[in-house]
C-alpha cells in the first residue's frame, strides 16, 4: 500500500439537531465528508462522494463503526470494498484498523461489533414503536410535526423547479436533503455496492434507469466530487 495517500474522514449523525463536533476531534485530516442522515442504508450523498474520492494508499477514518453503517451487511461490504481498493479503514472508538490483509480474528471482531450496532438500532426502533403504541392508546399521539409549513413547502417546490441546489435549500430550511428531494418531486439518486463498483439508480418522474461506475485497477481517476475523470 502506498505511503503517500490522504487521510480522509467520514462523519455522520442521524439528524440535523445532533452535533458532529466530538467526532474525529483533534485528528488531522486531508479531507472530511460530513452528513446528517440515517445510517440505515447506503443512500447517503456524502458517503457516495467519499467512495468516489478515496483511492489506493488513502486511509478512511471514522469515529466508530456505527457512523459508517448501522447494518452489518452494509458495514462488511463497505469495509471489504474499500480495503479491496487499497484503502485502509480505521475506527477510532473501537481501535480497529482494516487493510485487506486482516486476521480471521479481526474479521470476526468486525462482524461482532457490527452486529451489536445493528442490534442496538433494532432495540431503539422497537422502543420507539412501543412508545407510539402507548401514546396512541392514551389518545395523545399526534404524529411527527411537519418540518416545514405549507407555505415553505410550496417555496421549496418552486425553488427546486427553478434549478436551485437541493443541498443549499436543505441548509437554508434546516431540513434533510431527502426532504427537499421529496417536496421537489425531482430526481432521486440511490446507490448500492455492486460487483463492478458503486451502482447509482436514478429515479425521475416515475421512470428509472441505472448506471454502474466501476473502479479500475489504477483507481487514479477518482479524486473529484463523485465524478470520474480519465487517469
Amino acid at each position: 500500500m502506498a505511503a503517500s495517500g490522504q487521510k480522509v474522514g467520514y462523519i455522520r449523525v442521524s439528524s440535523e439537531g445532533q452535533n458532529t463536533a466530538r467526532q474525529l476531534d483533534g485528528i488531522t485530516l486531508d479531507r472530511v465528508f460530513e452528513e446528517k442522515v440515517s445510517g440505515k442504508n447506503l443512500d447517503r450523498p456524502q458517503l457516495e462522494a467519499m467512495l468516489a474520492y478515496v483511492r489506493e494508499g488513502d486511509e478512511l477514518v471514522c469515529h466508530e463503526l456505527s457512523r459508517l453503517a448501522r447494518n452489518l451487511d452494509d458495514l462488511r461490504r463497505l469495509v471489504q470494498t474499500l480495503t479491496g481498493r487499497g484503502v485502509k479503514v480505521t475506527f477510532m472508538k473501537e481501535s480497529m484498523t482494516f487493510t485487506g490483509e486482516d486476521s480471521p480474528m479481526s474479521t470476526l471482531m468486525l462482524s461482532m461489533m457490527g452486529a451489536f450496532a445493528e442490534f442496538d438500532r433494532s432495540l431503539l426502533l422497537e422502543r420507539q414503536r412501543e412508545g407510539i403504541a402507548l401514546a396512541k392508546g392514551r389518545g395523545v399521539y399526534k404524529g411527527r410535526k411537519p418540518c416545514l409549513t405549507p407555505e415553505q413547502a410550496e417555496q421549496v417546490r418552486r425553488r427546486v423547479q427553478n434549478g436551485e441546489s437541493k443541498a443549499d435549500l436543505a441548509r437554508f430550511y434546516s431540513v434533510s436533503r431527502e426532504t427537499i428531494i421529496t417536496l421537489g418531486g425531482q430526481r432521486r439518486v440511490v446507490g448500492g455496492l455492486g460487483a463492478e463498483g458503486w451502482v447509482h439508480q436514478s429515479q425521475f418522474s416515475g421512470s428509472e434507469h441505472s448506471e454502474t461506475i466501476g473502479w479500475p485497477h489504477t483507481r487514479s481517476g477518482f479524486r473529484g466530487e463523485g465524478q470520474w475523470k480519465e487517469p
